[in-house]
C-alpha cells in the first residue's frame, strides 16, 4: 500500500493513501538505522510504502511505514542552539517560501543566507516573502527595500506583504497554484497568519510577539501539509507545508569546496580567481575578495559565507547517524 505523508507529530505520521484514506502510522523499529541521516527518518512530503494494519502485540490496527520512495529533493537543517543532529523539514517540494520580517522579530541576514544556501544545495527554489509591512516606519521600510534590492539583485524573487491586513497576499496565489510549497521562517514571522489568509477555515493558532524579547512564540509544533483551495487556474490549488518556527538554521552535510557554489554571486566571481581551490579568505588573486572590497558582493553575504566555513573548520556539529 502506497501513500503520501501529510503530517508528522514526532512519533506518529498521518499518511494519505493512494485510495484517499487518512491513516495514522508509525515507523517500523529497524527502519531508522537503514542509512537515514536524520533525526526524523520520515518527513512530510515523503512517498511511502505501508504494511497492512498489524494485529496482536499491543499494536492492533497500527499501520507501519516500511519504505520511503527516492526523494527528488528535501530541505535539511541543524539547529544552532539545540539539536546537534540533522532534521528534514520537508521532502519532494516544488519551492519554499521563506517568511522574513525586518522587525517584530528581526530576521537576520545570516539566517536568510544559510536557508538559501541549503535550498541551493538540495535544488529547492526559494521565494523571499517580507511580511508585516504594515508595522514598518520609514526607516524600517527603507531597510526592507535595501534587503529586497540585495536579494532580487542576486536573482531571488521577493514579495512584500502584510498577512495581518491581507495586503499583497492575493498576489502570492499564482506562485502557489499546483505546487507543493514549504513555508519556513523564524518563530513569530507570521506563517500561521498567512496560512489563515490563504486557506479559509484553517484556523491555525497565532500568538503575540514577546514585548520583552521581540521574539516569536512557537504556535506550530509539528509539520503538516495543508490543501490550498482552487484559485480558478488550470493547475489546481496545490499544498502548503507548514513547519514549526525555527530560531537558527545550521547547515548540514556541505563540503567546504562545494560551499562557494551555494552563494550565487560568490560563485560567479570565483570563476575569475587565480587558484581553482581558492577559499576566498586570504589567497592572492582572489576575485571574490576584490568584489567584496569593490562592494560588488554584499558584506553581509560574504560574512554569512565565512560563518559557514567556520562551521566546517571548527567541526561545530557532530556527524548525524
Amino acid at each position: 500500500m502506497k501513500g503520501l505523508v501529510v503530517k508528522n507529530t514526532g512519533s506518529w505520521y498521518t499518511v494519505r493513501t493512494d485510495d484517499g484514506r487518512l491513516l495514522d502510522c508509525k515507523v517500523k523499529g529497524n527502519f531508522r538505522i537503514k542509512g537515514i541521516r536524520s533525526t526524523n527518518p520520515v518527513a512530510v512530503g515523503d512517498r511511502v510504502t505501508l504494511s497492512s494494519p498489524s494485529t496482536g502485540g499491543g499494536q492492533e490496527g497500527v499501520c507501519w511505514i516500511v519504505a520511503i520512495d527516492d526523494r527528488r529533493n528535501y530541505i535539511i537543517r541543524k539547529s544552532i542552539n539545540l539539536s546537534k543532529q540533522s532534521h528534514i523539514l520537508a521532502a519532494n517540494v516544488d519551492q519554499a517560501l521563506l517568511i522574513i520580517t525586518v522587525s517584530r522579530p528581526q530576521t537576520s541576514t545570516t539566517f536568510i543566507d544559510r536557508f538559501l544556501a541549503s535550498a541551493e544545495a538540495y535544488s529547492v527554489p526559494v521565494v523571499l516573502v517580507f511580511n508585516k509591512t504594515d508595522l514598518l516606519d520609514d526607516d524600517l521600510l527603507h531597510y526592507q527595500q535595501m534587503m529586497v534590492a540585495l536579494y532580487s539583485g542576486i536573482g531571488y524573487e521577493c514579495r512584500q506583504i502584510s498577512a495581518e491586513t491581507g495586503d499583497g497576499v492575493e498576489e502570492l496565489r499564482p506562485l502557489l497554484d499546483g505546487k507543493i510549497t514549504l513555508l519556513s521562517g523564524n518563530s513569530g514571522v507570521g506563517k500561521s497568519t498567512l496560512i489563515n489568509r490563504l486557506v479559509p477555515g484553517a484556523n491555525l493558532r497565532t500568538a503575540e510577539i514577546s514585548e520583552a524579547h521581540q521574539a516569536g512564540q512557537h504556535t506550530t509544533t509539528f509539520s503538516e501539509m495543508i490543501s490550498l483551495p482552487p484559485s480558478g487556474g488550470d493547475k489546481g490549488g496545490g499544498y502548503l507545508i507548514d513547519t514549526p518556527g525555527i530560531k537558527g538554521f545550521g547547515t548540514f552535510d556541505m563540503e567546504r569546496e562545494e560551499l562557494t557554489s551555494y552563494f550565487r554571486e560568490i560563485f560567479e566571481y570565483s570563476k575569475q580567481c587565480r587558484f581553482s581551490n581558492c577559499t576566498h579568505t586570504h589567497e592572492p588573486g582572489c576575485a571574490v575578495l576584490r568584489a567584496v572590497g569593490d562592494h560588488l558582493i554584499a558584506q553581509s553575504r560574504y560574512q554569512s559565507y565565512l560563518s559557514m566555513l567556520d562551521d566546517k573548520d571548527e567541526n561545530r556539529y557532530r556527524e548525524a547517524f
